[in-house]
């Protein structure tokens, strides 16, 4: 047997009923001879990976813009981290680790310069509104590769496409990385939101605390194996106590971080230049990149501005905008 073949039978030997099998995957939308080495599903984590989008968002804006200090997150530090609980949930719950590193590693390949910021101005001045797990998708099947897409697997790209609360991955193992993507995002931001001392440790809600610990690694700790412990079947779920502990303490952290002044003091200058880089390059399509020009044969003008601006990282955008609007000293 191939190596491949190995995985794949050992997969249907020892994984639940309700994970996803590399060997009956929905396949790619452009059908290709397999590896004979790596499945489905971890030639997609490979390619992802490999990806430029993926390489960008080592500069894109997790909470803080453009923060001064080393251990801030990074969209990409958050991938890594979302990736890290996802798999260990799936490998408990014997689930297709393969295919939710892949959906883990790819669900935020969407995102704009400036975190959310940069995402409420695209969907504010684009025709067709903007959203990253949509933009994900088109990321993944339109952009990569100069306009050729990644052919990524059917069941990785509706974990991408679905990873967000509002949505509903299809597989178990899509719906394993957007409850992880919560359980990451709120404490390594409550993490990073102390290192700035925008909130101190004793600033927590003391009920929520008391449920889900006192400490990052044992807050995380406590919400993973609560999600194992009350995960059933294809329900992926967490008890109603510690549920409503991280709601509320979302709810804490959107009051007295996401929308603090200190936090977001930089918030409006980062609207306007995404704002005026769309603008700029919707009426003047020939300064466009030639890679993003070639991609207006088939699509609408605004599309490719939105995929040009969305693409961009924080350093790069703000180095864009200094060129095309702030004067340079005289030499």
């Amino acid at each position: 047997m191939l190596p491949r073949e190995r995985t794949e039978a050992l997969e249907i030997e020892i994984l639940s009923p309700y994970a996803a099998l590399s060997s009956r995957s929905k396949g790619r939308a452009t059908p290709e001879a397999q590896c004979d080495i790596r499945t489905d599903f971890q030639r997609d984590r490979d390619r992802i990976i490999h990806s430029k989008a993926f390489r960008r968002l080592k500069h894109k804006t997790q909470v803080f813009l453009s923060p001064e200090g080393d251990h801030y997150r990074t969209r990409l530090t958050h991938t890594l981290e979302v990736s890290q609980i996802a798999r260990t949930i799936a490998r408990a719950l014997r689930l297709n680790e393969d295919l939710t590193e892949a959906i883990a590693l790819g669900h935020d390949l969407g995102h704009t310069p400036f975190g959310h910021t940069g995402e409420a101005v695209l969907n504010e001045v684009c025709p067709k509104g903007f959203s990253h797990n949509v933009q994900g998708l088109r990321v993944v099947e339109v952009l990569e590769k100069d306009g050729a897409g990644l052919n990524l697997t059917w069941e990785v790209r509706d974990g991408i496409l679905n990873h967000t609360s509002r949505d509903v991955a299809a597989t178990v193992e899509g719906r394993v990385v957007s409850l992880a993507d919560r359980v990451a995002y709120i404490n390594h931001d409550i993490d990073d939101a102390i290192r700035a001392g925008i909130i101190s440790p004793e600033d927590l809600p003391p009920n929520c605390i008391d449920i889900l610990g006192h400490t990052h690694s044992r807050r995380i700790n406590n919400m993973i194996t609560d999600i194992i412990n009350n995960s059933v079947d294809d329900n992926i779920n967490m008890s109603r106590p510690v549920k409503d502990a991280m709601n509320q303490l979302r709810e804490f952290m959107f009051n007295r971080v996401y929308l603090d002044p200190v936090a977001k003091k930089e918030e409006k200058k980062a609207q306007h230049v995404v704002r005026e880089l769309y603008f700029y390059f919707l009426n003047n399509v020939d300064k466009l990149p030639d890679d993003m020009r070639l991609l207006l044969e088939f699509n609408d003008i605004s599309d490719v501005v939105c995929d040009y601006v969305a693409g961009m990282t924080d350093t790069y955008a703000i180095r864009v905008y200094k060129d095309l609007f702030l004067p340079e000293s005289w030499s």
